[in-house]
C-alpha cells in the first residue's frame, strides 16, 4: 500500500492484491460494454418506457448523480431528460470497500452516500487476452485518485476490504488490508 500527495492533483491511494486464477480469465478489455458487463440499466415503467425524473413513480429517489442522469446517450441518440439509472456492479472486477475506526470500532464509509455519490470499485486490463485458458497468479496494483483522502481521513486508522472478479463473474474471497493510517504509508 502507498499513499501518495501530489501537488494541484487527486492524490493517490494504491493498493496490491495478491491473485491466483486457474482459467486466467481476469481482467476487462475496455471494449467490453455490453451485457453483462454495461455500466448502467435505464429503468422503465411496465409500458417500456424509460422512467424520467418528471414522471417519477411514488418511492422514486430525489435528484442525485448515482440514480438519475441528465441527457444520456443512447443508441447513439442523445434523450433530453433526466432518466432513472442502475449502476450494475458488473461493470467493474475490482470492488474496494473502506472502513474508518472511531471510537474504537470500525464502520464502513460509503462513498456512494452524500454528498460524494460515488464509487472507487473499478476495472483492470485482461491479464491474458481473448479465451487462452489456463492458470496464473500475480499481483493487482490498483490506485484510486481523489482530493478527499487527506480530508476524510485525517489521522484515523483505516482499512480496507478488495474482491476481484473473473470474466464469468465469480468474485474472489475478500482480503483485507492491514490497518494503517495514510501517515504510515505516506510516499515522500
Amino acid at each position: 500500500m502507498s499513499y501518495i500527495e501530489l501537488d494541484g492533483a487527486s492524490d493517490s491511494l494504491k493498493i496490491a492484491v495478491k491473485f491466483r486464477d486457474a482459467e486466467g480469465d481476469l481482467g476487462l478489455d475496455p471494449r467490453a460494454i455490453n451485457p453483462p458487463f454495461n455500466e448502467i440499466e435505464y429503468l422503465t415503467d411496465n409500458n417500456g418506457n424509460y422512467i424520467t425524473y418528471s414522471n417519477r413513480p411514488e418511492g422514486a429517489p430525489s435528484y442525485n448523480p448515482l440514480d438519475w442522469i441528465i441527457d444520456p446517450l443512447i443508441n447513439n441518440e442523445e434523450i433530453k431528460d433526466t432518466l432513472w439509472v442502475e449502476y450494475n456492479p458488473n461493470y467493474y472486477n475490482i470492488f474496494v470497500k473502506f472502513f474508518i475506526k472511531r471510537g474504537g470500532n470500525f464502520t464502513e464509509f460509503k462513498w456512494s452516500d452524500p454528498p460524494f455519490y460515488t464509487t472507487l470499485d473499478g476495472r483492470f486490463p485482461e491479464i491474458l487476452a481473448g479465451d487462452n485458458q489456463q492458470s496464473i497468479e500475480g499481483v493487482i496494483e490498483y490506485s484510486m485518485l481523489s482530493s478527499g483522502w487527506r480530508p476524510i481521513f485525517r489521522n484515523d486508522t483505516i482499512r480496507i476490504d478488495v474482491q476481484i472478479q473473473d470474466r464469468a463473474l465469480n468474485r474472489s474471497n475478500t482480503v483485507s488490508t492491514p490497518n494503517f493510517t495514510l501517515n504510515q504509508i505516506q510516499v515522500k
